[in-house]
């Protein structure tokens, strides 16, 4: 019997023929039994060195790691506790205690490594450490949490509490995803930190930092439209107001200046005026409604909890 009996390793996987094993081997050398590679069409070899090294191995329906992930815990996953990580070997199967204390403790339900706390040298570009900074910002601004690192792969959640997360993105914007809906659904998160490591040389990964980081930011916003309306219509209100004031102060400048009218300007600038105020206007009114829709969950759960002590 191993005390991480109730646990599983979850890696999902696409050509990491070079580090796979050594990732599985690490996990087991740590008391892990249960590891998990759901592999998503490698043609590396990666799935045949990951059962050699005493891995569960599934191939994934689909593509993409959002999806894989979603399908592991939901097919092929029984234990009550997942730790994902990636099989890159960037991350220490050392720190998967750490990062299950919070869970077992019953002080959080999702865990997400910081890889900010303890980054070696050459473990991520100048590039992306940027974005990686601007994207977390980003995500504070917005869904109003400091997580500190919402791109971590290092994860760890009950089974029970990934499946009330509403998530449907496919590739890398997974993570985000699920902090996103951390938020949304209210599900208390621990930050804890880790070691984060160079790739090994040989290794090449999969992560494209200008498109993947544009579906990360287009992720975040789309997200914002249901637990931060008043950030995602105000700020389309705002940019299309912004539009319309500077296409009124072009058509009155040339109008008084150089007696030049501009009838079909001066329509659009009415137009987007108009829809910019509406804009605001729904995002304060739809704010309003997701504020009372969450004193309702709220006053629900408080009298479900009353009635389940009585």
């Amino acid at each position: 019997m191993s005390e991480y009996d109730d646990v599983c390793v979850l890696l999902p996987t696409m050509d990491e023929v070079e580090t796979v094993a050594r990732v599985v081997e690490s996990f087991r050398d740590a008391g892990f039994d249960e590891v998990l590679v759901i592999d998503g069409g490698s043609t590396d070899g990666t799935r045949e060195a990951a059962r050699e090294a005493g891995a569960r191995v599934v191939e994934q329906s689909g593509r993409g790691k959002g999806q894989a992930v979603r399908e592991a815990v939901r097919d092929h996953i029984d234990a009550p506790y997942v730790v994902m990580a990636d099989a890159d070997a960037t991350y220490d199967a050392d720190d998967a205690d750490a990062m299950l204390d919070p869970l077992l403790s019953g002080e959080a339900d999702h865990v997400i490594g910081n890889r900010f706390a303890d980054m070696r040298p050459g473990a991520m570009t100048r590039l992306n450490r940027i974005g990686n900074r601007i994207i977390n910002f980003s995500f504070r601004l917005i869904h109003g949490e400091r997580y500190r690192d919402i791109l971590s792969g290092y994860r760890a959640f009950t089974r029970e509490s990934f499946r009330r997360l509403h998530l449907t993105a496919d590739g890398f914007g997974i993570e985000t995803e699920m902090a996103v809906e951390c938020v949304k659904n209210r599900q208390s998160v621990a930050v804890v930190p880790i070691t984060y490591r160079e790739r090994p040389g040989g290794s090449a990964t999969n992560l494209h930092p200008v498109r993947d980081g544009g579906v990360i930011f287009i992720e975040l916003y789309r997200k914002a439209k249901t637990n931060n309306p008043l950030f995602y219509f105000g700020s389309l209100g705002v940019v299309s107001t912004s539009a319309g004031a500077l296409m009124t102060g072009y058509v009155l400048y040339d109008w008084f200046v150089n007696g030049i009218p501009h009838e079909i300007i001066t329509i659009g600038a009415v137009g987007a005026t108009l829809l910019g105020i509406q804009l605001l206007i729904f995002g304060f009114l739809a704010d309003m409604i997701l504020s009372l829709h969450r004193e309702q969950v709220a006053r629900y759960e408080r009298a479900v909890d009353d009635g389940a002590e009585r």
